[in-house]
């Protein structure tokens, strides 16, 4: 991490002094650039009357990072509805399909659900309940296939770097997720230079190139090239070690559903003569909203199920998604957002972006967005247009509820380790955003007064050794100590 200098933790000091005024915006200005030499800042402080405050760059567009996440959020709670009752249309649902003379097929279908468990200690939304239903009508089924076809094949969004595709951070986006569309491998040392040995489920070829050394912090990587099912293992784990966990990305979620469910058949004693595959849609001209004009692509009934689940409410999982950034379902929500009014594609869900902006008052110039998580470069906000979005968010019949999904200062997500035993601690809620030297946290804050101040803060071009977090939390004390 890089080292701040002492003037700049003089500058910094002064500027979170207790203020008999406010602190002028070139002071909190020229202390972020002393604590952050390069950096670029954008900051807007409001009244929740949008009187404002302070302002640095306010229309300047930042890579927000994973503030995104509060635009899919609001969206989703503008259009899906009661979001704290079951979520009835989310589930996945199995069939049997009797195609051709013989055992049926399988067929495993997702709606959007992002919590689909196969873990043998599920007690909801469980695989293994789709599992018991197959096996209680059959003993031999043909294919099993995983059908995501609810959206279109579009399994990462656009500006999302390559080199995240292996990690859990990458792993695709489907209709058909299950496990959060990762894979867990267990790594616990051998004999001294010997490879460590691994525990995993035999979906993915290891290629163990790691080794157990005598002593040292465990030091693993791997990699994987696209689609492909073999994961090269480097790096050193100390033989005293605890067990290791590496977490590897799901190219095609689909398929490793099927897979799962065929042996959970398995293990009831369902035989499989046939194969593990997996259905999608490919995106057509009519999924972008300029061609479509508005019209929802026509929805084929679905064929009865044998079982249906029906997840806990959305509203738990737009609470994770929030407290802890998780990208894997914040890329389902848009896509869920968009098969409201469309057919599921980025672009419809990034249309329904467009309309809650719009009716913040957000102008057009003051966004762009890709994806619904953050994840990608192409996305841009504005300090001025976040702070416009989240006092319209504060005004809905649902902006209450929106809020408690947010971390909080010093208590919980990924806010838990900042602020603690600060004037802000348990005051501030807000939603963090880190990328590729981009930093930003946007939200509520609880200032000396008492009174509620809204306010985003944005950096770009921080240096790759350095961390924008001290820099912007200090500034953000410095604005609530003095009003």
């Amino acid at each position: 991490m890089i080292r701040f200098s002492r003037i700049a933790i003089l500058s910094l000091t002064l500027v979170c002094a207790p203020l008999a005024a406010q602190p002028s915006a070139r002071a909190l200005e020229d202390a972020f650039h002393a604590a952050l030499p390069g950096a670029r800042i954008g900051l807007v402080v409001t009244t929740m009357d949008g009187d404002e405050l302070i302002s640095i760059a306010p229309e300047v567009r930042f890579i927000p990072g994973s503030n995104t996440k509060m635009l899919t959020t609001a969206a989703a709670f503008a259009n899906i509805g009661d979001l704290t009752l079951p979520d009835q249309s989310g589930g996945a649902s199995v069939r049997l399909a009797q195609d051709r003379p013989g055992a049926p097929d399988v067929v495993l279908t997702g709606h959007g659900d992002a919590r689909l468990s196969s873990d043998p200690a599920c007690v909801v939304d469980c695989l293994t309940t789709l599992a018991d239903a197959v096996a209680a009508k059959t003993k031999s089924v043909h294919d099993v296939i995983g059908d995501d076809s609810f959206f279109p094949d579009q399994r990462w969004s656009p500006g999302m770097s390559w080199n995240n595709i292996p990690t859990r951070s990458g792993t695709g986006i489907s209709a058909l997720t299950i496990d959060d569309n990762e894979l867990v491998v267990t790594v616990t040392p051998a004999a001294l230079g010997k490879p460590p040995t691994l525990a995993l489920l035999p979906y993915f070829e290891i290629d163990n190139r790691a080794v157990t050394v005598a002593s040292g912090k465990t030091d693993l990587d791997f990699d994987r090239l696209p689609f492909s099912r073999t994961i090269r293992l480097v790096g050193t784990i100390a033989i005293d070690a605890a067990p290791a966990q590496v977490r590897l990305g799901i190219d095609d979620p689909a398929d490793f559903a099927a897979w799962r469910l065929k042996t959970l058949l398995a293990e009831r004693g369902v035989k499989v003569t046939g194969t593990v595959s997996a259905r999608h849609r490919v995106l057509q001209r009519f999924d972008d909203p300029a061609e479509r004009a508005g019209a929802p692509a026509p929805r084929v009934p679905e064929p009865e199920a044998l079982a249906h689940l029906v997840p806990p409410p959305l509203a738990d999982d737009l609470t994770v998604t929030n407290k802890v950034s998780q990208n894997l379902h914040a890329e389902l929500l848009l896509r869920r957002v968009g098969r409201v009014t469309g057919t599921g594609s980025i672009a419809d869900g990034v249309a329904a972006v467009e309309a809650v902006m719009t009716a913040a008052g957000v102008p057009r110039t003051g966004w762009d967005i890709s994806d619904g998580s953050g994840m990608s470069s192409y996305n841009r906000l504005s300090p001025r247009g976040q702070a416009k979005l989240l006092r319209w968010i504060a005004a809905q019949s649902w902006g209450a509820a929106w809020r408690t999904t947010l971390p909080i200062a010093g208590i919980d997500g990924t806010l838990g380790r900042r602020f603690r035993e600060s004037a802000l601690q348990g005051k501030l809620f807000a939603k963090t955003g880190t990328l590729n030297a981009s930093a930003g946290l946007s939200g509520y804050m609880i200032a000396a007064s008492g009174k509620t101040l809204i306010f985003s803060i944005f950096a770009n071009d921080v240096p790759s050794d350095a961390s924008a977090s001290p820099a912007i939390d200090a500034t953000l004390l410095a604005v609530a100590a003095a009003n």
